[in-house]
């Protein structure tokens, strides 16, 4: 029996780090996967989150709780209003109030943690560079520089034990390729969840940035997405 190396996989609960965790079970990764409830209106995504960890068959799955909310500055963690029905065309220029100042800094910092803990060489996070809403830490110049800083930055690193890589396998697809993928892949879309402003039951908006690129990418792929969008 090959062994599986361990990997740390970031996990949200949307499309995009479920596909990502996937992609890493199936280069035969044991994976830890970790969330994070940090004050974010959509916290429904957790429970999402725990769903896919189960269903793809991470090794543990741990939410860790760090609220971002005493520091505002962000749609999804403060009184600001999401965005609702943006142009594709606008959702390519600027940054976005949904973006939570250093959050992938912040979370790729705990997952850094765990995997060192672990000994963990690999960490698997589900940016994408290609289809996405503007954010500065979903680019590959901040990958790379975190990785680099990670590789300085522990003990592991120091002594040689471990060289850490961050994995984004799915940064240069489309929102469409990403749900092609994920078909391939046995993702269940049902259990995923994507919205930014979803109603107390859970249910999507259908018209912020990440429910439209969700449903833009479902069209292009040719396939039904199974949730229940409210517009």
């Amino acid at each position: 029996m090959t062994l599986e190396r361990k990997a740390i996989c970031l996990l949200s609960g949307g499309l995009d780090s479920s596909t990502c965790l996937a992609v890493a079970r199936r280069s035969q990764f044991a994976c830890y996967t970790l969330s994070f409830d940090y004050g974010q209106r959509h916290s429904v995504e957790l429970h999402a989150a725990r769903r896919i960890a189960a269903s793809l068959g991470a090794e543990e799955h741990r939410v860790v709780p760090i609220d971002l909310r005493v520091f505002g500055g962000s749609a999804l963690t403060s009184g600001i209003e999401v965005p609702k029905g943006r142009a594709a065309e606008e959702m390519s220029h600027g940054i976005p109030v949904t973006y939570v100042p250093a959050r992938n800094t912040i979370f790729l910092s705990f997952a850094l943690a765990w995997a060192e803990v672990l000994g963990a060489s690999d960490i698997f996070l589900g940016v994408n560079a290609i289809d996405y809403s503007g954010y500065p830490d979903c680019r590959p110049e901040f990958i790379a520089a975190f990785e680099s800083m990670a590789n300085l930055a522990t003990k592991a690193g120091v002594e040689g034990t471990t060289k850490i890589k961050v994995h984004t396998p799915l940064i240069e697809l489309s929102k469409a390729g990403i749900v092609r993928l994920a078909e391939t892949l046995g993702v269940d879309f049902a259990m995923t969840h994507s919205c930014y402003d979803p109603d107390p039951d859970g249910r999507s908006c259908g018209q912020c940035d990440s429910c439209l690129l969700r449903k833009k990418g479902f069209t292009e792929a040719g396939l039904t997405d199974p949730l229940e969008y409210l517009g």
